[in-house]
Formats: C-alpha cells, sequence, structure tokens
C-alpha cells in the first residue's frame, strides 16, 4: 500500500457521507415538491439523486411520475385522464399518515426518514403546539435494538435542559413505538458542515456549539446518562442557533449493565473511543472523545480518524 492510500481512504469514507446526506436532503426536497404537484422540481431533484446513486428505487419512482405528470400536461388528450390517476398512483404517498395516538397528533409534512426512525412534522392538539414526531422502525430489529423504550425513558427522565432536546411523548401507534420531542428548526450540525465553505465552521461557531453541547453532556451525565453515540447528526439547532443533543437512542444509565453484549460494537465508527468500539465500559469520559471528535470536524471540515471498516 503506497503513502497515499490513507488520504485516498479519508477522502472516500467523507465523500461517501457527505453524497448519503445530500440524497436525504434531495429525496426530502422532491417529497415537498410533490405535495405541492410542483412535477418539474420533482423530476429535476429526482434527476439529481440518480446522478449521485443511479439505483436509487425512490427517486426512480419519483422522476417516472414527474415524467407522466409532465408528459400529461402537454398532450391536451390525455389530460383529463392522467391527472386523476397521478392524484391516486403510490407516487404520492398513500401510506402518508394523517394523524397519531388517536388524533391528537395531526400530521402537516414529513420531515425525513434515517435509519432507525420516520419524522413528521405534526401540530400537537392537545397541548397547541409544533412538535417532531418519530415513529420507529422495528422490522428486522433484535431484542437488543428493542432497549429504545427503556433508553427513551431515560431520556425523558431528564427532564427540561436548555441544551438537550426535550421528550414530550411516548407510546405506540399499532404495533410501531414512537417518540415526540420539541420542533429543532435550525436543523442538526451535520447538515450545517456540509453546507459549510469547505465544511468548516468559523472558530467562534464551532466553540459556541461546543460549549452548549458539552453543558448539556454535563447535566445528563449528572443524571447518569450517557449518550453513546454522539455526533454532528444528533446535535441539532433551535431557530436561534441555540445546540441541543438529541437521538439519545442509543444512550444508557450509568446504574445498569451495558446494553451491548461483550464484544459489540454500538455508534458511529468516526466518533466512538476505542473502549466503546471494543465493546467495553462506557463512562462519561467516552462522550467527551466523542465530543472531541466532533469539535475536530466543526474545525478543520473531517473527524480525526477514519477507517475502512471496523477492523481496518
Amino acid at each position: 500500500m503506497d503513502n497515499r492510500s490513507p488520504q485516498r481512504y479519508h477522502s472516500l469514507i467523507l465523500a461517501s457521507e457527505r453524497i448519503q446526506g445530500r440524497i436525504d436532503r434531495l429525496l426530502d426536497e422532491v417529497d415537498e415538491a410533490m405535495r405541492e404537484l410542483n412535477w418539474e422540481q420533482v423530476r429535476d431533484r429526482s434527476q439529481a439523486v440518480l446522478a449521485l446513486d443511479p439505483n436509487n428505487q425512490d427517486a426512480l419512482t419519483f422522476l417516472a411520475a414527474a415524467e407522466r405528470a409532465l408528459g400529461g400536461s402537454t398532450a391536451p388528450t390525455t389530460v383529463t385522464h392522467t391527472a386523476p390517476t397521478l392524484t391516486t398512483t403510490p407516487a404520492t404517498t398513500p401510506d402518508q399518515p394523517t394523524s397519531f395516538a388517536n388524533g391528537r397528533y395531526q400530521v402537516k409534512r414529513f420531515l425525513g426518514e434515517g435509519g432507525k426512525k420516520k419524522v413528521y412534522l405534526a401540530h400537537d392538539t392537545t397541548l397547541d403546539r409544533e412538535v417532531a414526531f418519530a415513529l420507529i422502525k422495528t422490522d428486522g430489529l433484535d431484542e437488543t435494538s428493542r432497549t429504545w423504550k427503556r433508553e427513551a425513558q431515560a431520556m425523558g427522565r431528564l427532564g427540561s435542559h436548555a441544551h438537550i432536546v426535550t421528550v414530550f411523548d411516548l407510546g405506540e401507534e399499532g404495533d410501531q413505538p414512537y417518540m415526540v420531542t420539541e420542533l429543532m428548526g435550525g436543523g442538526d450540525v451535520e447538515g450545517i458542515i456540509e453546507d459549510a465553505e469547505n465544511h468548516r465552521l468559523p472558530l467562534e461557531q464551532a466553540i459556541k456549539i461546543a460549549q452548549e453541547t458539552c453543558r448539556g453532556m454535563e447535566f445528563a451525565h449528572s443524571r447518569g446518562i450517557v449518550h453513546r453515540d454522539l455526533k454532528p447528526g444528533n446535535v441539532w439547532l433551535t431557530s436561534d442557533g441555540i445546540a441541543k443533543i438529541g437521538d439519545f437512542g442509543l444512550a444508557v444509565s450509568l446504574a445498569q449493565s451495558r446494553i451491548t453484549q461483550e464484544g459489540t460494537m454500538v455508534g458511529t465508527v468516526s466518533y466512538t473511543p476505542p473502549e466503546q468500539a471494543m465493546g467495553g465500559e462506557v463512562t462519561p469520559k467516552s462522550a467527551l472523545y466523542s465530543l472531541g471528535a466532533m469539535l475536530y470536524e466543526l474545525v478543520t471540515g473531517r473527524p480525526p480518524f477514519w477507517a475502512m471498516t471496523l477492523s481496518s
């Protein structure tokens, strides 16, 4: 292996993570354009996704729908038939829920989807406020992964803190668990990094985010909770730029034994401390390592360490 290989690996992994983030955001834009029947934007955004991922099935479906709609709009003989069909086609999200929890949470729009959950902007009709409603994915999860509820309850026990995303409610919709949290209007720090010049934040902003994240960590640790997946994608900003730690899906109480089996690595590789990667005990020092890795990325544009695989 030549001396340039590590740098090439770094670049490949960084590019892969950035590309996936861009794809997710483009698909969110496609979904929003679909709701507004803005077929030109649906087509353009779908094509942008396919330029990055030629086999993306969602983008292919959206593009096909857009082409049918735009094609029908230019052919007078088919307009009356095409438009009604498109309003009921699967591409218009037939499984889009309108409400949850017996109507308490009225869905306003779909915000995004990750590996663990689907998130919606919803209106809490009981307390008359906007919230983020996360429907947890359970398909294919083993019993270890199903500890989400215990961990989410631990997050809920944290109560209200200026730098931790507040959990408002937990429950089940059918056979799927859900979690309701405060709405974070500024997006996640990962998106801020992605949009920044050279993926580097101004030093003042980076330090502010790190300080506020540290305050949230300190509070969680004082309550016996350690976040095992602290990273830019799990730190969110309010609309006025205040950082809050969210997604405690891998959080663990210091009072209980490790949730994972011995030798099982949990977390995100680039921000995971060595002891956690090896299945060892997770402590507040572990989260401090992750914070350091995140701060490093905020000011340099990439995490401090990379690996092609866990064994690299």
